[in-house]
């Protein structure tokens, strides 16, 4: 745990240097496929300093997201003999029994597994090269993370632009419930039109 606060500190850090918006676009590239920090915490940090350029800070953690998310895709589907034993020793939240309890939800969900992962805490750097192991359809795959990863960083962004520092204290503090409750409701939502319709 000192050294995911570490590495959390080293993060935020950068907010307050020039380089912020290149460390945000590598920090979400690398979150998607082995970096334990979200980038979260700095593009808040950032939009917070520059409130007029929160959406430009969320366009540039979406893209780096869901381009870091295709490399987790390709190290799943075409180096995961190789790799696979280095992720499971060295890269926190990976384990042989977590895959095959992604497997088993891959092949029920698909969309949603990845569109969740993509939105919630849940760890997405597990779904993206679990995706690629699975070899889920990568066009479905790349839409979930478009979506989701987008929908999250906007919102967050949206959020400290109109409401500033109140609301990154409350976002630190309730995310994980924000998150959940907003996939239930989405979830519940995409349930009712299926069956209405």
């Amino acid at each position: 745990m000192k050294l995911i606060r570490r590495l959390y500190d080293w993060v935020l850090r950068w907010a307050d240097t020039s380089y912020g918006m290149p460390a945000l676009f590598l920090l979400a590239f690398a979150e998607s496929s082995f970096f334990p920090i979200p980038p979260d915490v700095l593009l808040m940090a950032l939009a917070l300093g520059k409130p007029r350029a929160s959406y430009r800070f969320a366009a540039i953690a979406s893209v780096g997201s869901i381009l870091g998310g295709a490399l987790g895709y390709a190290i799943g589907l075409g180096f995961w003999d190789v790799l696979g034993d280095f992720f499971y020793s060295y890269v926190p939240m990976f384990s042989e029994q977590g895959f095959i309890e992604v497997q088993r939800l891959f092949e029920t969900y698909d969309f949603w597994v990845v569109f969740t992962a993509g939105f919630t805490p849940i760890p997405y750097k597990i779904i993206t090269i679990g995706a690629g192991v699975f070899h889920i359809n990568f066009a479905m795959f790349m839409v979930a993370s478009l979506l989701s990863r987008s929908l999250r960083f906007f919102l967050i962004s949206g959020l400290v632009f109109h409401f500033g520092e109140t609301v990154r204290i409350f976002i630190e503090k309730y995310f994980n419930y924000l998150t959940f409750a907003v996939m239930i409701l989405g979830i519940g939502g995409f349930v009712f039109v299926s069956h209405f319709t």
